[in-house]
């Protein structure tokens, strides 16, 4: 062993071992950071499978190949890179001898031939990636680069030591060998070629040996001086974040968004609590710890960028420049979170954890506002991120926190939740006019409560969905599927006024507490309909992929399980099934646009493609489609929000799908699948029509209606009787007698005024501890005036009872029992907030039957004490008979309802002692109150003098003493 052998033996070990401490050091602040997030129990297990979704996407590299150049390359870099840490550490040895190897297996073939490829295969792909980073740099228009903004000097860094990394593996191999003068053909075809011009030493191997550990040091250095270098971390963080993904069955992350989560458990309106619960993400340690994990392992690769809709029409959003100012903020902001002394921290950790983590220039916020809403949820970053980071949970957390605690949102979203808190649809129309769409069409359709009382002989349960029954050119296409159904024979009905939202906008924007309760409203609702049918038969066919979303994905989250088709997928069954049959082909060409929450969130690509090419037409498919398309820019609640930067997106869809048709025979067509989609196309073909640019004889049209063109049109008395369903009445119980009603009716009369706003806040609706408001202002889900809300008793109804109970006897048939009504809830629960469902005169609420009019407005000297005893009129009870839905808190909290103590009580026995009003007068207005059939009635009922108890105030998501209630800025 020569003097220079030994010294370079001695500096390499010198220099690698504080270098290695160094790196575990990395290793454990960066697990620190990890670790400050909240919990995630969900993402550990199942093991084998998650572990089998790891090792897949790693070896054959999955997410990597959807970029045909760049996935070999990466993959020879990895390998080079992983294995290739054997050969440094055997680098190490031949410092101090150049013959040394590993026992066993150094001196194999299989070994040569493994460090032979391993060195080219490092060379030629770290190369490639430095060719490909150069021609996609972002000297070229910016917009246009996937790696604008990423760190351009950590990456020529890491790219610089591979490169070094697979010429120092082949050139100390070729030195080995010419010092030796062993090698073999099959194993060593390059090295022993390179060899011949080396010179044969000892110290020329050493030399090398210690120049190839040397670079790896200094990589190993660097980076951990730097553990937001994501370019460089990826590689390890990388399976960590695969195994640890939001789908334990490999899938990405998308479909139904993640609950919001709080301790690490999802936070439900029942149990929520203001005083201890996380709502969404308002600073870095909120995230939780998989969260961290996602901004560890960003590699900058800027995939996601590259197909997001809103950067590629120059909005500020970037889903990668996102992650990376998460990541950079919160490991920057790890010393003042983890320091035990906060007076020792640094000026610039304190200073980063003052930062919020939503706000503009003017505080210093790390995400700009602009940013955050600029968001369509589109999934294309998730989608194409070759390490699984979930950009959309990020978002949509973050959107939870500016909603629900900071009332910081944009303004058109503070309509949208108006409209759907009071009248539950966003466009704030009326339930009733969701049945308009049935009389624009010449066939009877089953409307449930009203043509059939049960599921029963049913196949489908057609959700029609808030466009589908409000919005003109959405209602084509429910018209269109429905008679196709009725063609095929396919029996179906409807909810008509008792369907509402599911609530898909309001959790995308922020606002979950409102997406829950219209969720379990409609849960309520759709377990009425389907009771007594089996799991397998719960099928309902949707229009509308957000609607398909959130029904099939997002429900199951909150308690309602369905087989929920969308109509591409159930009408395309029915042509494979010969049940309907083409004979008239469309014959133009036709585009499609791949919707957002039907291609990338639910993976349904082939149904709508199979049905156009059923229905005679040419698909002419645009540049991005299937996995890859443009979204339309309405999702993520963009669809109720204006765009003020940029070029809009549905613009730049409509251009890419005009100039692929281009060329072909006039008129042609662009279909989708979805009404949201067709909305945004429609006006975006306008708009270049109004122009006088092109698309002068391009139609919007929904698959659907391709399918219904290329039909034989049946006859509207055929479609009827296709539909007609005889149903078996059902035999209704014998009533019990309920035990001493009268007694019971008079106490409720007789009790104490603090009883009746008691009663009043045991009911559902958003009534939260600690007096939470709603978002969005106002009154939120809580009903305006006196109205019920959902599995709640007012205290006015409770007087009513008391004086029917105490009435004078008389010959009156006792009121049947009311079915569902308002929106929908069973047992003739009230909808949230809904002002617009009290109807006036005796005309029935949406979906409900009135009570008998003789019941309902007898006078009080005829009315019977036997009636108070009928099983379908129960004395009032002091709390809800139903357990409370919605928002309802723990027992005893408040709810909305009336707060002043003893409003109610003297109101139920001035009713209990005064007439009722005339059967053909009476009525209930938008409070809730009772009136006398005078349109303007307000405080009292001027027919009968009765004094109507004063309107409730709305409770709210009110927080504690200081802080912002949702909806209202301070």
């Amino acid at each position: 062993m020569s003097p220079l052998q030994i010294t370079l033996g001695i500096i390499s070990i010198l220099i690698g071992v504080p270098a290695w401490a160094g790196f575990v050091l990395a290793i454990r602040k960066m697990v620190r950071t990890i670790r400050l997030g909240q919990p995630a129990p969900d993402r550990f297990g199942p093991f084998l499978p998650r572990f089998a979704t790891m090792v897949k996407e790693f070896a054959a590299h999955t997410r990597m190949v959807k970029f045909r150049t760049v996935g070999w390359a990466h993959w020879l870099v990895m390998v080079g890179f992983l294995i290739g840490f054997v050969t440094v550490f055997q680098a190490q040895g031949q410092i101090f001898s150049p013959t040394f190897t590993w026992p066993w297996v150094g001196d194999t073939l299989a070994y040569h031939l493994l460090d032979e490829l391993l060195g080219l295969g490092t060379i030629v792909g770290g190369l490639t990636l430095v060719i490909i980073r150069q021609l996609n740099h972002p000297r070229r228009p910016e917009r246009l680069s996937r790696f604008s903004g990423s760190n351009f000097l950590a990456a020529y860094f890491v790219e610089f030591i591979v490169v070094a990394e697979g010429i120092s593996m082949v050139g100390v191999k070729a030195f080995v060998i010419s010092y030796t003068g062993e090698s073999h053909a099959a194993s060593d075809f390059v090295s022993m070629n390179i060899a011949r011009v080396l010179p044969s030493s000892a110290g020329a191997v050493s030399v090398f040996a210690f120049c190839k550990l040397m670079a790896a040091l200094v990589w190993v250095v660097v980076v951990s001086r730097n553990i937001d270098w994501g370019v460089a971390w990826h590689r390890f963080a990388a399976f960590f974040n695969i195994y640890f993904k939001r789908e334990a069955d490999g899938d990405v992350a998308l479909g139904a968004a993640k609950p919001m989560m709080s301790g690490g458990k999802p936070i439900e309106m029942e149990t929520a609590d203001p005083d201890n619960d996380t709502f969404g993400v308002g600073k870095f340690e909120d995230f939780s710890w998989k969260d961290i994990l996602d901004v560890t392992t960003c590699t900058e690769c800027g995939r996601c960028q590259s197909q997001c809709p809103a950067w590629n029409t120059g909005k500020p959003l970037s889903p990668k420049l996102l992650i990376m100012s998460l990541r950079d903020h919160g490991y920057a902001k790890a010393p003042y979170l983890l320091a035990g002394d906060k007076a020792k921290v640094s000026e610039a950790a304190r200073a980063e954890a003052e930062r919020p983590l939503v706000g503009g220039e003017d505080v210093n916020g790390v995400i700009d506002p602009e940013v955050l809403w600029s968001c369509t949820t589109c999934g294309a970053c998730v989608e194409q991120c070759p390490v699984d980071i979930e950009h959309v949970d990020h978002i949509i957390d973050m959107r939870r926190y500016q909603v629900l605690i900071e009332s910081e949102f944009p303004s058109e979203l503070a309509g949208l939740f108006k409209n759907l808190e009071n009248k539950g649809n966003p466009w704030g129309q009326n339930a009733k006019d969701r049945l308009n769409w049935i009389s624009e069409v010449d066939f009877e359709v089953p409307v449930f409560g009203k043509d059939a009382d049960s599921f029963d002989g049913y196949e489908y349960l057609f959700w029609v969905g808030c466009a589908g029954a409000y919005e003109d050119r959405a209602k084509k296409t429910t018209k269109a599927v429905a008679e196709l159904l009725a063609t095929a024979g396919t029996k179906f009905m409807v909810l008509g006024q008792e369907e509402t939202c599911t609530g898909d906008s309001a959790r995308r924007a922020g606002n979950e507490f409102l997406f829950q309760q219209l969720a379990m409203q409609n849960i309520e609702l759709l377990n009425s309909v389907f009771e007594g049918v089996e799991q397998a038969k719960k099928k309902i066919v949707v229009t509308c992929a957000h609607c398909f979303n959130a029904l099939n994905n997002e429900y199951p989250q909150v308690g309602g399980t369905y087989e929920v088709v969308h109509h591409t997928q159930l009408l395309n069954r029915l042509v494979r099934g010969k049940a309907l049959v083409p004979v008239s082909p469309v014959a133009q060409n036709v585009t499609y646009h791949d919707p957002c929450y039907l291609g990338r969130h639910n993976k349904i690509y082939n149904a709508p493609r199979e049905l156009m090419e059923a229905s005679g037409s040419t698909l002419v498919e645009m540049p991005r489609h299937a996995e890859r398309s443009m979204c339309c820019g309405a999702g993520g609640a963009r669809m109720w929000m204006e765009e003020q930067l940029g070029k809009r997106i549905n613009i730049d869809r409509v251009d890419e799908a005009l100039d692929t048709l281009k060329g072909g025979n006039e008129p042609s067509m662009i279909a989708t699948g979805c009404p949201f989609c067709r909305v945004m196309l429609t006006d975006g073909v306008t708009a270049r029509k109004d122009g006088g640019e092109v698309g002068q004889g391009v139609e919007v049209v929904d698959v659907a209606q391709l399918m219904l063109q290329s039909i034989n049109r049946v006859d509207a008395a055929t479609l009827t009787e296709n539909l007609k369903v005889v149903q078996t009445p059902k035999a209704e119980p014998e009533p019990e007698p309920a035990p001493e009603p009268v007694k019971a009716a008079v106490a409720v009369a007789e009790a104490p005024a603090e009883a009746a706003p008691k009663a009043a806040a045991a009911g559902g609706g958003l009534g939260m501890k600690g007096g939470l408001k709603p978002p969005g202002g106002g009154k939120g889900l809580a009903m305006k005036g006196g109205l019920k809300a959902p599995g709640a008793k007012t205290a006015t109804a409770a007087a009513e009872t008391a004086s029917a109970a105490e009435a004078p006897e008389a010959e009156t048939p006792a009121a049947p029992t009311a079915k569902p009504g308002g929106l929908g809830m069973k047992g003739g629960l009230k909808a949230p907030g809904g002002k617009g469902l009290a109807m006036k005169g005796a005309a029935k609420a949406p979906g409900a039957k009135a009570e008998t009019a003789s019941t309902a407005a007898a006078p009080a000297e005829a009315a019977p004490a036997e009636a108070a005893a009928a099983p379908e009129a129960p004395a009032a009870e002091a709390k809800p008979s139903i357990a409370p839905k919605g928002l309802a808190m723990k027992s005893g909290l408040k709810r909305p309802g009336p707060k002043a103590p003893g409003a109610a009580a003297p109101a139920a026995a001035v009713a209990a002692e005064a007439p009722a009003a005339p059967a053909d007068s009476a009525l209930e207005t938008p409070d809730g109150s009772e009136s006398n059939g005078t349109p303007d009635a307000k405080g009292t009922s001027e027919g009968n003098g009765a004094a109507k108890p004063p309107a409730s105030k709305p409770g709210g998501l009110g927080f504690k003493s200081g802080m912002k209630a949702p909806g209202k800025k301070s």
